[in-house]
């Protein structure tokens, strides 16, 4: 790892330095483009929870309970019927991606219904599906 990141920052420099000098810059870019790009880099804070929320999206069986859940609210039982999967797998990534806030849970009587959370997370499955088949 040592040695990676070692050439990575060596690379950065080299691609620094041409930019700086205006020079036959490796990346193509031009000096402007690159500071302005630089300046408007959310905060690491942030692209932390970003990695994190796509993490979320990284086993079939979430995306398949993320899939089930676009047709509607449903119970662990139900999902897990839709997922075939058994409920205590279910129950597992249920908690996992209500960590990550892309469901939600409200308890009616003795079941708890799951829902997306919000609207985003159904336009990010759909633009997701629409990427993979493109």
């Amino acid at each position: 790892m040592g040695a990676t990141a070692s050439i990575e920052t060596q690379a950065q420099q080299v691609v620094e330095t041409a930019c700086a000098q205006m020079i036959d810059c490796p990346c193509g870019c031009n000096r402007e483009a690159t500071t302005a790009l630089f300046q408007e880099m959310p905060d690491e804070e942030l692209l932390f929870d970003v990695a994190d929320l796509f993490k979320a999206f990284s086993d079939t069986t979430r995306i398949k309970i993320l899939f089930a859940l676009m047709g509607g609210d449903a119970s662990v039982n139900e999902i897990t019927a839709a997922v075939g999967c058994t409920q205590s797998a279910v129950s597992h990534q249920l908690r996992i991606l209500k960590q990550a806030r892309l469901v939600k849970a409200t308890r009616d009587g003795k079941n708890v219904i799951y829902s997306l959370s919000d609207n985003h997370v159904f336009t990010m499955l759909a633009q997701g599906i629409t990427h993979v088949c493109e």
